[in-house]
């Protein structure tokens, strides 16, 4: 037979059994596949952010729900809060950001998040979050601690006493530290309180026995770019940071807000932490105006993750319009 023949016999043989196999397994039952394993685990607890030429990167320190009770406001206010909480359980999610800035020159930290002095074991993931983000701890050259609340300093030391950030030189208001540091004021705090104080100079000891501790008063710039915005009421000497780089502003605000949903559209509602609630409700009243007007991008520690976005005036209140998050680096 001519090979060119035989040839031809072979792939008319090979095309008549291609075309049964393929008849066998469209009309015959078709086995499913075996389900695919559900992946458990989440991407690690950091987004970054270009502001001029800050890279600014949003460390999550865990997630919580606060509690309706420490709000307070006026009764028709907080009744409807309560019944909006009863209908919507997620009204009152938050969340416990630090933030971390580099300015190409120095590393530095905004607020160290709870570590395990506050939280019941929600937080403490900030440490892991920097390290995802790929910083080490012992390269953070400085920390700017909005106020010494144990949710925001607690991450800066161990429970034994140990430096987290053993190179950093940790800068709060003066008026701040003279508060929560002093035993005097401690010893005659109501017996809520006494913890808050009994934490802040454990966190506090190691870095100033070690030279560590710088304080600040007024306005003075603490370094370049960097200016002090005073935010009384919630604590006395609460502090934001607002940092300037290439004519773009990021402000790093603190506790400001508590309960996004809630304290947006009501900025009069204050939390049971206010030391001086009259203060802090007119500092926000003061203050987010402003930050709407200006559309600065604000860092909030206690706002969903990654905690960064802007202002809108909405009605009688605000809402928050986060940064859009995109796996590319771009400037905002």
């Amino acid at each position: 037979m001519p090979l060119a023949n035989l040839l031809k016999r072979e792939s008319m043989r090979f095309a008549a059994v291609l075309l049964v196999t393929l008849a066998i397994s469209v009309a015959g039952p078709n086995p499913a596949l075996g389900a695919a394993p559900q992946h458990h685990d989440q991407v690690p607890g950091f987004f970054r952010l270009q502001v001029g030429d800050l890279e600014v990167t949003a460390l999550s320190d865990g997630v919580t729900v606060f509690d309706p009770h420490w709000l307070t406001g006026k009764k028709a206010t907080m009744d409807g809060v309560e019944k909006a909480f009863h209908e919507d359980r997620h009204l009152l999610d938050g969340a416990e950001n630090g933030f971390l800035v580099n300015t190409g020159k120095q590393l530095i930290l905004v607020d160290a998040g709870a570590g395990t002095w506050f939280g019941g074991g929600a937080f403490g993931h900030l440490a892991n979050s920097l390290r995802s983000a790929g910083y080490t701890t012992d390269q953070v050259d400085v920390v700017l601690v909005t106020h010494l609340h144990s949710d925001h300093i607690g991450g800066l030391t161990t429970q034994d006493g140990q430096r987290v950030f053993p190179n950093a030189d940790v800068y709060v208001a003066k008026a701040e530290s003279d508060f929560w540091l002093s035993p005097e004021i401690a010893a005659k705090a109501p017996k809520d309180a006494k913890p808050f104080f009994q934490s802040a100079q454990a966190i506090a000891a190691p870095y100033i026995n070690a030279g560590k501790w710088r304080t600040f008063s007024g306005s003075e710039p603490v370094m370049d770019g960097v200016q002090l915005v005073p935010l009384p009421g919630h604590t006395p000497g609460h502090t934001g940071y607002e940092f300037s780089s290439k004519g773009q502003k990021i402000l790093f605000w603190g506790d400001i807000i508590h309960a996004q949903r809630v304290q947006l559209q009501h900025p009069e509602v204050t939390v049971v932490f206010d030391i001086d609630p009259t203060a802090a409700a007119a500092t926000r009243n003061q203050l987010l105006p402003k930050l709407a007007r200006e559309d600065v991008v604000i860092a909030g520690p206690h706002m969903s993750f990654p905690g960064l976005g802007r202002l809108r005036k909405e009605g009688r209140g605000y809402s928050w319009a986060p940064v859009t998050f995109t796996e590319q680096w771009i400037g905002q």
